[in-house]
């Protein structure tokens, strides 16, 4: 009978630690949720900050940052991670681009930069129109 009694113990105990460790499992990269406003200032400024470390490597075909038009965050551990959806341009032809951004309390590190080229359209503006690749 005490052996029972030991071994229904320690039974309780492994899976009180197993579960406990899938509680604290931290997220992973597939935990995405989206970003509910695009417009806030600090969400715009990011994407610019994105457009601008790009064409720190890029320097012959710098793009111009327009906005951010959607995106999606996490936070991991105390690290945000934003995955950005901006419109920018290069010599007039406005395609949408996609950024990872990793942002901590006084850092911050573009991960990835890329285009997204499936369509193409064009944007009137005030002053001439311009191309759209999306």
């Amino acid at each position: 009978m005490r052996t029972i009694s030991h071994l229904l113990l320690a039974a309780v105990a492994i899976i009180a630690v197993v579960c406990t460790a899938a509680a604290a499992a931290p997220r992973t990269m597939d935990d995405w949720s989206p970003i509910e406003n695009t417009d806030d200032p600090h969400i715009q400024e990011l994407g610019q900050w994105a457009v601008s470390e790009e064409n720190k490597k890029v320097l012959k075909m710098a793009l111009t940052f327009s906005k951010v038009t959607s995106g999606e965050q996490k936070d991991i551990a105390g690290v945000e991670y934003r995955r950005l959806h901006i419109d920018a341009s290069r010599y007039d032809v406005i395609s949408s681009y996609t950024a990872v951004v990793i942002e901590q309390v006084d850092t911050r590190k573009l991960v990835s930069f890329w285009g997204n080229q499936s369509c193409l359209r064009l944007r009137a503006t005030t002053d001439r129109p311009k191309l759209r690749l999306c």
